[in-house]
């Protein structure tokens, strides 16, 4: 059964914290210095598990989130 949500708080100088709402399939992250987040849309629950796993965050961002799936911001 998947997690209907999740939360986490990154060790990176560019993203502060993620968290995936399963049921929506919307990936939220708050960028450092940015109060509100960016909402990822029909993002797949490995992206999330992926990304929050990555050694790299900003890394895994850039080629696996960034211009892969649609935002609201």
């Amino acid at each position: 059964m998947p997690m209907l949500q999740s939360s986490a708080i990154l060790d990176s100088s560019a993203i502060q914290r993620v968290n995936y709402d399963a049921r929506h399939r919307t990936l939220s992250i708050w960028f450092v210095g940015n109060r509100r987040p960016y909402h990822y849309l029909d993002v797949p629950e490995s992206i999330y598990e992926d990304f929050v796993h990555a050694d790299s965050a900003g890394s895994y961002f850039n080629h696996h989130v960034r211009d892969h799936y649609d935002f609201t911001h």
